[in-house]
């Protein structure tokens, strides 16, 4: 399976950020820490719109149409799998913490709209994020593909929009976790995937200034109603625009930190190691060695014992689907590649 160069790199360091930032919010009470573990998560989304959304263009310019069902069966494998794994495992160990309506919240990927659900089903809000994205986008842009700029340009405006009517209104929770809120994050994505052939190589001095935004932007508090606002309208959108023009820089230029093996381990398990860590990163009781003991070693069980093979299965399923297809004289003939599967989660 081809891989896009760097983007396991930076799946690893948005992990780290997320447990980092658990860790230190949990232990330390550090609200800065739960900033950077958003700016993990908010990475993580860029990504995500830039891998589907090509995925997705590369499809259309093969085919000059989108196969839905191919799509969701391609994101069943990938995805549900390795969360299921996780859900069954919490719902037996917490049984008596749990009602009816968080189980249900959770595997239908509804746990953003949950706001009770407990800590250790906490970080489910982001996967369900990812679902509702993976629902909706693709069947927008298959059926407006022409206007899939301007439709992108919109969700990008109306976001803050959004967050700023959630803050008013006392909604914090959802200010943070709806798909309205967090959905500019997956459409910048989106849209550097649609322009990205037409950006010229960034130079490195760029490539490095804008890692200023995304260092200094979690740093700036919204003590009073104006911080807020230029934070949601200024610097939240400047934020994301660093992350994307950071992500097209070093896939155009990849450096070899990012692509060190070690490095490229962690972005690969970095789906695994998020659906593990809340169990320890945000377990008050959890000692250092205990995290890397058991979450590390949870998410390497689950990424090569769930993961890979319901990724060699799928790919076995799609060679053996299209070789029975007229023309392709028993092999595979433009198949679909997954460039390194989506985002992490």
């Amino acid at each position: 399976m081809k891989r896009i160069p760097s983007l396991d790199g930076l799946r690893a360091i948005s992990i780290s950020l997320v447990v980092a930032g658990h860790w230190a919010f949990t232990h330390y009470g550090s609200q800065l820490g739960l900033y950077y573990a958003h700016l993990g998560v908010k990475v993580f989304f860029v990504i995500s719109g830039y891998l589907i959304t090509t995925l997705l263009i590369k499809e259309h310019s093969r085919t000059s149409t989108i196969s839905l069902g191919d799509f969701y069966v391609r994101r069943a494998y990938r995805i549900l799998p390795a969360a299921m794994a996780f859900m069954l495992t919490v719902f037996v160990l917490y049984w008596s913490q749990l009602r009816w309506y968080h189980i249900a919240a959770a595997v239908v990927y509804l746990a953003n709209f949950d706001p009770l659900r407990p800590w250790f089903l906490g970080h489910l809000w982001s996967l369900s994020v990812e679902e509702q994205f993976y629902f909706l986008w693709p069947s927008v842009l298959r059926r407006w593909y022409q206007h899939r700029i301007k439709i992108l340009a919109a969700v990008v405006l109306f976001a803050p929009i959004y967050r700023l009517v959630c803050y008013a209104l006392k909604l914090q929770q959802a200010a943070v976790e709806t798909f309205p809120a967090v959905a500019d994050s997956l459409a910048a994505g989106c849209l550097l995937a649609i322009l990205a052939p037409r950006i010229p190589k960034i130079k490195p001095w760029l490539g490095v200034l804008m890692l200023f935004p995304i260092v200094l932007v979690p740093m700036y508090p919204p003590v009073t109603r104006m911080h807020t606002v230029v934070l949601l309208f200024l610097l939240w959108p400047l934020m994301l625009l660093s992350i994307a023009g950071v992500l097209v820089h070093v896939v155009q230029t990849p450096y070899r930190l990012l692509n060190l093996g070690p490095v490229v381990w962690l972005g690969k398990i970095s789906y695994s190691l998020y659906l593990w860590q809340q169990l320890f990163a945000a377990n008050p009781h959890a000692r250092p060695w205990y995290f890397l003991l058991f979450a590390v070693g949870l998410a390497c069980l689950s990424y090569y014992l769930v993961e890979q093979p319901m990724l060699r299965l799928r790919e076995r399923r799609a060679r053996e689907r299209h070789s029975r297809l007229p023309g392709t004289a028993g092999g595979a003939q433009d198949e679909p590649v997954d460039l390194g599967a989506a985002a992490g989660f």
